[in-house]
C-alpha cells in the first residue's frame, strides 16, 4: 500500500483533524450521496474523526461540484470528495475544462453490480422481452438513469450494441438524482431504469420494481435474480465509487487521508454498510489507486467513442 512509511505520522495526524468535508458531487438520494454519508457515519461511529460534514453540490454528472472542489479546495486536507466511473465519462461527454488529473486519488472504496429495472406491471418481464422492444423501435423504449455519458448511460448504449440496435438510437433520460430516476419509474413514466442494484433493492423486494438482469460477469449470492448474460445479452459492466482529495496536498496530508480512508475501511461500521447496501467491497488506496484511476480513464474515452457519444 502507498504511503506505508508515513502511516505512524499519519495516525497521530488523523487525531488533529476537527471535521472531515465530504463532498458528495450530486443531489441528495443517489449513490454518491448515500456513499458520502455512509463514510459519515462511519467514521463518526469509529471514532476515526472527531466529526464529518457532508455537503451535496449536485450538477452535470458531478463536474460542477468538481470545479468546485479543484478550483476552491487546493490544498485543503481536510477536504474531500467522492467520485466514481460515472464522472470519468461525464468529464468527456461534458468536454469540462476540470478533470481527473487535477485532484489526488485517495482510495477505490466500492464495486456495485448495475442493474435493470421495469414497474412491476410492465408487459416487460425478461431481457429477451425488452430486446425486443429496443429492435422494433429504440425511440419508444424510454431509459431512467443517472447523468448523461455516466455508467448507466454506458450500461444502455453497450446493451444497444451487443444486441446490434444503434447505440445513437437510445432514448435516455438523464436525472441529476438517484431520488428522482427511482420517482419517474415506479410511476411508469419511463419503459425501464438502470442504476446499481442497491438503489433499487428496497422497491424489488417490496414488489413495485422487476429486476431485469443485472450486468454482472456471473450470478450475484445476494441477489435474486439473473445476469444478462446467462439471457443471452453478451455485457458486463461494474460501477465503482471512489474518494478523492484536492489538488496541492503535502505528502503528510495526503497519507494522512489514505490513513484515515484506510481505518474506515477495515471498521465494522464500513463492512456492516458494505453488507446492508450490497456493495461490494474493491478497497484499492494511494498509489495503486492513482494507477487504476489513470487506467480507467482511457478505458471510458474509448467506450463512450465506441458507442457514440463522443468523437
Amino acid at each position: 500500500m502507498a504511503f506505508a512509511g508515513s502511516l505512524g505520522l499519519a495516525g497521530s495526524a488523523s487525531a488533529q483533524i476537527a471535521e472531515l468535508k465530504i463532498m458528495a458531487p450530486a443531489a441528495p438520494g443517489g449513490g454518491w450521496d448515500q456513499t458520502a454519508r455512509a463514510i459519515q457515519s462511519a467514521l463518526t461511529t469509529s471514532g476515526i474523526v472527531k466529526g464529518a460534514q457532508v455537503t451535496n453540490v449536485p450538477g452535470a454528472g458531478g463536474i460542477v461540484g468538481l470545479a468546485q472542489f479543484v478550483n476552491s479546495g487546493k490544498g485543503d486536507g481536510s477536504l474531500i470528495m467522492v467520485n466514481g466511473l460515472v464522472m470519468v465519462g461525464a468529464i468527456l461527454t461534458n468536454k469540462s475544462p476540470v478533470t481527473l488529473e487535477q485532484v489526488t486519488p485517495i482510495a477505490r472504496l466500492t464495486a456495485e453490480n448495475q442493474a435493470i429495472v421495469v414497474p412491476a406491471n410492465s408487459p416487460i418481464k425478461n431481457a429477451q422481452d425488452l430486446v425486443a422492444a429496443l429492435k422494433a423501435d429504440p425511440a419508444k423504449v424510454t431509459w431512467a438513469g443517472g447523468s448523461a455519458g455516466g455508467t448507466d448511460h454506458i450500461l444502455v448504449g453497450l446493451l444497444a450494441k451487443a444486441v446490434g440496435v444503434d447505440p445513437t438510437k437510445i432514448n435516455y433520460i438523464p436525472f441529476s438524482g438517484g431520488g428522482e430516476a427511482l420517482a419517474a419509474i415506479l410511476g411508469s413514466k419511463v419503459t425501464a431504469g438502470v442504476s446499481g442494484y442497491g438503489e433499487f433493492e428496497g422497491q424489488i423486494k417490496a414488489g413495485k420494481l422487476r429486476l431485469i438482469g443485472i450486468a454482472a460477469p456471473a450470478r450475484v449470492a445476494y441477489i435474486d435474480g439473473p445476469t444478462l448474460k446467462e439471457q443471452g445479452v453478451d455485457l458486463e459492466l461494474i460501477n465503482w465509487r471512489s474518494v478523492v482529495a484536492p489538488p496541492g496536498l503535502t505528502k503528510e496530508q495526503t497519507a494522512n487521508l489514505v490513513s484515515i480512508i484506510d481505518k474506515m475501511a477495515k471498521s465494522p461500521a464500513w463492512q456492516e454498510t458494505l453488507k446492508a447496501k450490497g456493495w461490494d467491497d474493491a478497497y484499492l488506496s494511494g498509489d495503486a489507486f492513482g494507477s487504476f484511476l489513470k487506467n480507467e480513464q482511457v478505458r471510458i474515452a474509448d467506450v463512450l467513442k465506441s458507442i457514440g457519444l463522443t468523437q
